[in-house]
């Protein structure tokens, strides 16, 4: 079993290009220990699926973050991922969240929003926007988004169990009409008939063959070699004697006065940080060693 994969295809002869995101790995270590109801598990995968496959497209380093948030049940849904196609991402609800149209689990039209924010480390500050979330499931919005953003007509399909989270992407390129007028209606008519569980239950190869034989046969595919995804949520002790030095000595002692340690939560990776007043006077009397060199 992988982390995942990324695979592109392109339809030489049609000019119409597409991926298929597929979680293995990945999907099972990010959902481990969260305890996530099947309906929100479900958004999240599905969500993870499209991250790797936008993160897929960058061309340097840089790290995609994509957050849907709202006021409905589920008001919260994140991930993380870098060029590399390291990921990370976790989903915060109400405790019971029952199935339900995805905007209203999502708060969709109480101002929810769907942020992406692009972090390059030769840009002076993330780029971010803000789009309302448009359409009746994870895939829709997306395709929305990417209608927009690309400005190139697009469809997505995207399904996530306990074991998988998948999707599969269509994009027509400028030249599509000019190969075949109906090659982009007819190549989308034939993605529509996947159904779900072919898209958990087979490889990318055995998926596009099952869908598009003829066109493949006609017209030409080219698959490219897949792009390899993993979960990536590696601890950070230094990040976080940073945070603990930045309050300073006398606010750690009054932590440590209340509690009896300091504790650090970090949600997206579900892991915690505990710090004892023996640590906590060994982080400051190092600091201040330093300090005084």
């Amino acid at each position: 079993m992988s982390g995942g994969y990324v695979r592109r295809f392109l339809f030489e002869g049609l000019d119409i290009r597409g991926a298929i995101v597929r979680l293995d790995e990945a999907w099972q270590q990010m959902q481990a220990g969260r305890d996530y109801q099947p309906t929100v598990a479900q958004l999240l995968g599905e969500t993870a699926a499209v991250t790797a496959l936008i993160a897929g497209q960058l061309k340097q380093p840089g790290r995609l973050t994509l957050q849907l948030r709202g006021n409905g049940p589920v008001q919260l849904l994140v991930m993380d991922c870098n060029e590399q196609l390291q990921m990370r991402g976790m989903a915060r609800s109400n405790p019971v969240v029952l199935p339900a149209p995805v905007p209203e689990l999502l708060g969709a039209h109480q101002g929810g929003q769907l942020m992406m924010s692009l972090d390059l480390p030769t840009a002076r500050q993330p780029y971010q926007s803000y789009v309302p979330m448009v359409g009746d499931s994870i895939a829709a919005i997306f395709e929305h988004y990417l209608e927009q953003s690309e400005q190139q007509p697009s469809r997505l399909f995207a399904i996530a169990g306990p074991q998988a989270a998948v999707c599969l992407f269509l994009q027509k390129m400028p030249e599509a009409d000019h190969h075949d007028q109906d090659g982009w209606n007819r190549i989308t008519q034939l993605a529509a008939t996947v159904k779900p569980a072919e898209l958990l239950g087979l490889d990318a190869e055995d998926l596009l063959t099952r869908l598009f034989h003829e066109d493949m046969e006609t017209h030409g595919i080219r698959v490219y070699d897949p792009l390899p995804v993993v979960y990536h949520c590696p601890e950070d002790w230094d990040k976080v004697r940073d945070m603990i030095r930045s309050i300073g000595r006398a606010d750690a002692e009054t932590i440590l006065a209340e509690h009896g340690e300091i504790l650090i939560r970090d949600d997206i990776c579900n892991r915690e940080y505990r710090f004892t007043p023996d640590d906590v006077a060994a982080l400051f009397a190092a600091s201040e060693g330093k300090a005084l060199h």
